[in-house]
């Protein structure tokens, strides 16, 4: 499988890495990624082999099987709708753009008359599949998540005491902080929507580590579970668990046994 990636940033680097260089996806390469900076697309093509594009169109027309979005809200609500109107399967990361319901409309009405899908990692949480299967008969009643991160990650300073800093809807969340609460939205998707997911986010002057929590009660009886993400060795504002949640998405699509 050839794969192609929009994003030139620490999870496109950790793909690429993996992919290429280490090999963990036998069969699989990162062949085209589409960048806007000349100095990064020069020291991958010489380091990892691929093949740097700054035309979306040639890019989608370079023989890769399936892309991944590794850029920036913007860049799923610019690309999303031509990359799969072009057949091409996409694995999206910056699922805060798919809050917008009329996009998310679009994007699965596109995807049902062609025969293409979209894909989207559970990023740096767990607990989807109880969400999900719950929501198989539409007997999920609460799903909250709360989130504890570091002062400076949110607020850009430090605080004396732990401060809640935002308490209401996964919609509300992800527009008053959008580089921070992606988790957000996709456990909205796979449960209730965004309307109806609660989230509490906590600057937290205690806290080395993200920390999210996701409460939830329907039939099936009560969850709760709690992640402490170690961050990114090069990029510490990335949890280690959101670049890997996307590896495990490339996995998937090459396996003939699926588990869960």
């Amino acid at each position: 499988m050839k794969i192609g990636i929009i994003g030139g940033g620490t999870v496109a680097t950790f793909l690429i890495k993996s992919i290429n260089v280490e090999h963990r996806l036998p069969g699989c390469t990162v062949d085209s990624v589409l960048l806007r900076k000349a100095d990064v697309a020069a020291a991958w093509e010489r380091d990892y082999g691929t093949r740097a594009f700054t035309d979306v169109e040639a890019f989608l027309s370079s023989g890769i099987d399936l892309v991944v979005e590794a850029a920036t809200v913007e860049a799923v609500r610019d690309y999303a709708e031509l990359v799969i109107s072009k057949r091409k399967d996409l694995v999206i990361i910056s699922v805060g753009a798919l809050v917008d319901q009329k996009l998310y409309d679009r994007l699965n009405e596109i995807c049902r008359q062609l025969g293409t899908h979209i894909h989207l990692p559970s990023g740096a949480i767990g607990g989807l599949d109880v969400i999900h299967s719950a929501m198989a008969l539409g007997q999920l009643d609460e799903v909250s998540l709360t989130t504890r991160k570091p002062a400076t990650s949110l607020l850009g300073r430090q605080v004396e005491a732990r401060e809640v800093v935002f308490d209401g809807t996964a919609t509300e969340a992800i527009s008053r902080f959008p580089k921070n609460i992606n988790v957000a939205i996709v456990l909205s998707l796979a449960g209730l929507g965004c309307d109806n997911t609660r989230v509490k986010i906590v600057a937290d002057p205690e806290v080395t580590k993200n920390i999210h929590t996701i409460e939830a009660v329907g039939s099936f009886g009560k969850m709760s579970i709690q992640l402490e993400n170690d961050p990114m060795p090069d990029n510490p504002k990335t949890s280690y668990l959101a670049a890997l949640s996307v590896l495990s998405t490339l996995k998937k699509q090459t396996e003939r046994i699926s588990i869960g």
